[in-house]
């Protein structure tokens, strides 16, 4: 008889109750620097006029965003290390999932965005003002938000009318497949909008590929376009290698992966996607984008300046 639970259980981290401290002092280190980088840095674009241009602004969204998804584990997390208790309500649940994916697929669609950017501004210099103007950035960016949230609410909702006879999830954090697997009726029409969505975003990769690879045909023909390829692509570059591996890893383990793989080995890759994006895209921007450096710079020199008068 299937059972509808009210509230699942998520896996125990390795040796959780050892290394409990460790645990809790790391992660609450981690979160607190990412919360600390990303809002910064976001301070950093809003209050300076000079840097209200496009990748800029969508950078300010990357940040943004991550701050957003981080804030979908990390309390929860902290908090069941605390009371050694790692038990969610499914509408929690549910809500987990939905947040971890559409932060996922909104840092796909804004690093299409620039790369669509990059592209212009390098290819086509003369049309940049023009395809990239502030109506086109603001439809551009809502359109980042907008197609993810429409997408995941589905793919939730579909999850949810599921009826679970299991409440166990082999993870630290809900996601959508794993409330999938937790039923015991037919799950075609999830697999079937699974498939789709996942072929849909690395699509979406692809075309970023795409655009990246016209950047650097097109680099060659000068000195200038290079550097321009060198400061403001190369993190684009770095950030979507990252995001895109620790996806697919996730994506491949969570459908067909054994339980035979070491379970730290499989915790780790499944935080990969939620620690490491939003703690290395800030700082490879930061130090990247020497514009981001001056500004930083000037804030920090302002600050000290106020703080001795």
């Amino acid at each position: 008889m299937d059972v509808n639970f009210t509230t699942y259980t998520l896996m125990e981290p390795h040796n959780a109750k050892s290394f409990k401290c460790i645990y809790f002092t790391c992660f609450l280190f981690l979160y607190v620097i990412i919360l600390f980088v990303n809002i910064w840095l976001t301070v950093v674009i809003v209050l300076e006029k000079a840097l209200h241009e496009p990748i800029y602004i969508l950078l300010c969204n990357l940040c943004v965003n991550d701050v957003y998804g981080t804030t979908a584990f990390y309390p929860k997390f902290l908090h069941d290390l605390i009371l050694n208790s790692y038990v969610i309500p499914s509408y929690m649940c549910a809500l987990q999932a939905f947040v971890v994916y559409t932060y996922v697929m909104c840092e796909y669609s804004t690093l299409a965005v620039m790369a669509y950017d990059r592209y212009v501004a390098i290819c086509q210099p003369l049309e940049y003002h023009l395809k990239m103007n502030r109506f086109s950035c603001s439809i551009l960016l809502c359109l980042c938000w907008a197609f993810p949230f429409l997408n995941m609410f589905i793919a939730v909702f579909l999850a949810n009318t599921l009826v679970p006879c299991r409440n166990h999830i082999e993870k630290l954090y809900c996601d959508n497949w794993s409330i999938v697997k937790l039923s015991c009726e037919s799950t075609v029409i999830n697999n079937i909008y699974g498939f789709i969505f996942i072929a849909l975003y690395f699509g979406l990769v692809i075309v970023i590929i795409m655009s990246y690879i016209k950047l650097i045909i097109s680099c060659k023909v000068s000195l200038e376009c290079r550097r321009k390829f060198w400061q403001t692509c190369v993190p684009h570059i770095v950030s979507l290698i990252n995001l895109t591996v620790a996806i697919l890893f996730d994506t491949i383990y969570n459908r067909y992966g054994s339980s035979d793989f070491p379970v730290h080995l499989r915790s780790f890759m499944a935080l990969e996607m939620i620690v490491v994006p939003p703690l290395v895209n800030p700082v490879i921007y930061g130090l990247k984008l020497t514009e981001i450096r001056k500004r930083i710079l000037k804030l920090c020199i302002n600050f000290t300046k106020n703080d001795k008068v």
